[in-house]
């Protein structure tokens, strides 16, 4: 929504409070807790199963821990934009940043000497991201048609 003013300059309305303290806030704190998670020694905590029908159970962490990650990133930084191909390019660029912290996330831990570096857990990884980028574009593209 714009206004006009002064001479036909067009300013747009400020962001919604969403946008500008709920979205940045909640893309904090999931870094955070995403970091903890990669980074931490949790060789004290009971084990569980090594697999969840037939799926390795890191791999499911490692798929739940990066889902979020286009989901907060899309809120934070994505406006309201006039084309649906915006949306999807700027997506696409949402989900490669996602995929460099991922593959970084990995050369880190290949670092300690308390973890490992896997392939696996960055194909999870991704295969997160891409999931919940595809629900982005079609929660995005029903929002667009509505209207």
């Amino acid at each position: 929504m714009k206004n006009r003013f002064a001479k036909g300059i067009e300013v747009r309305k400020s962001k919604s409070w969403l946008q500008t303290i709920v979205a940045p806030v909640l893309m904090v704190f999931y870094l955070g807790a995403l970091a903890f998670l990669c980074f931490g020694q949790f060789d004290s905590l009971p084990e569980v199963s090594t697999d969840f029908f037939g799926i390795p159970t890191d791999k499911i962490v490692h798929f739940c821990m990066f889902f979020p990650f286009p989901i907060l990133a899309y809120a934070t930084f994505v406006h309201k934009t006039k084309g649906r191909w915006v949306s999807v390019f700027q997506l696409i660029g949402i989900y490669i940043a996602g995929c460099i912290l991922g593959i970084l996330t990995e050369i880190g831990q290949g670092l300690t000497d308390y973890r490992s570096c896997d392939i696996n857990d960055f194909r999870a990884d991704a295969l997160g991201m891409a999931l919940s980028s595809i629900i982005i574009i079609i929660i995005d593209t029903i929002r667009r048609s509505g209207k």
